[in-house]
């Protein structure tokens, strides 16, 4: 048969529908309650069950893997990218306090790749059953000539939900109040474009370098999923905070019959507040969750360090206190807790295969994270 105009031109769609024919059985393990309809349609559909919640907030957040991409086209392995992508979506709407519902992808290339294409898709489906979140559409944009050979880029949106009394907007900390950090898994998805300079230029490595430091090769390192917390800060909430919730519900009820409920009678909000340590560190992410009379102090050395971070800190030639901006040093969220209740958390937390450790705490300040 006689190659399309626009196949010749570089855009295969019949290709592409032959490659998406694959999707209703890879995506078949995200099918949650309340999705409707099928994938392909022009829109995505899915009934919230609102008799779920008195106040429903949806929570929505959008985001990219960045250039850890390169190290996946430098291996030919991309099998993990779609996973960092949902679960790095999926802890950034987790510190809000919200669950996730659904799932969107974007990918665009200049020639689709069918074997490069399921692997990707493979590792959205992956990720979003792990999470219990429908994937529910998404788009793939074929672009000759705009993206180098065996190239391409990826993001995703987002949408959960909350009730709106247990939305974590960080106004309970207080000076006084533990930070714990949560352990990463590696770099995540944020450092790249600095880490490789630092790998393969000034170090002269490449992706297939073995490290005895650690185990492996470089680029299975630099290829680590970026862990999901999704799971764990639901567990946490339900164990911690489920009596502040509702009596936060019951005083609603009672502010419209026209009662008044006492604060005695509340109990604490033990889990306050959330970060998801992503670009801009420790620096930048914990103060977005912090009332403007507080800071928070963090421990350098109160952890333990993963080998990556080491290796970049002895010769990245980078100062310290840039390292811990640009990226998570073995801390993927960090959680501000009630400090009568940090042990407590922490042994939660690491019965649900997290390691965790004490790193910080809350001092008066004008919400600045600093570093000692």
């Amino acid at each position: 048969m006689k190659q399309k105009t626009y196949a010749a031109a570089g855009v295969d769609i019949d290709l592409g529908n032959r490659v998406k024919a694959a999707l209703p059985r890879l995506l078949a393990s995200t099918r949650r309650r309340g999705v409707l309809g099928k994938v392909g349609g022009f829109g995505g559909l899915f009934a919230l069950d609102t008799k779920k919640y008195r106040e429903a907030v949806l929570v929505s957040s959008v985001d990219g893997v960045g250039t850890k991409l390169k190290i996946a086209f430098a291996m030919d392995r991309h099998d993990t990218i779609g996973q960092d992508l949902v679960n790095h979506c999926v802890n950034d709407i987790a510190v809000l306090g919200a669950e996730p519902l659904f799932f969107l992808d974007y990918l665009g290339t200049g020639k689709l790749n069918p074997r490069v294409f399921v692997e990707i898709i493979r590792g959205f489906a992956k990720a979003c059953a792990e999470n219990r979140c429908a994937l529910i559409g998404g788009e793939t944009a074929q672009m000759p000539g705009f993206y180098q050979p065996g190239e391409y880029d990826v993001s995703g949106t987002i949408v959960g939900v909350v009730e709106r009394s247990g939305i974590l907007d960080g106004k309970s900390i207080r000076p006084g109040d533990a930070v714990i950090g949560i352990a990463s898994s590696g770099l995540h998805t944020n450092g790249y474009s600095l880490a490789r300079q630092i790998f393969f230029q000034r170090m002269n490595l490449r992706p297939s370098s073995h490290l005895a430091e650690l185990g492996g090769t470089l680029g299975d390192e630099l290829l680590k999923v970026h862990l999901s917390y999704g799971r764990l800060v639901q567990a946490l909430l339900k164990k911690f905070n489920r009596g502040a919730l509702a009596a936060s519900r019951e005083s609603a009820a009672d502010s419209r019959r026209g009662s008044q409920r006492r604060s005695s009678d509340t109990p604490p909000c033990v889990i306050k507040g959330l970060a998801h340590i992503t670009g801009g560190g420790f620096v930048d992410n914990i103060p977005r969750v912090l009332p403007k009379g507080c800071d928070v102090v963090i421990r350098k050395g109160w952890w333990d360090m993963p080998p990556i971070f080491q290796i970049i800190k002895a010769k990245g030639g980078v100062p310290e206190e840039e390292l811990y901006q640009v990226f998570n040093m073995g801390i993927g969220m960090t959680a501000i807790v009630a400090a009568d209740q940090a042990d407590a958390v922490l042994k939660f937390t690491r019965a649900h295969s997290h390691k965790a450790w004490l790193i910080g705490q809350v001092i008066k300040g004008t919400g600045l994270a600093r570093l000692v």
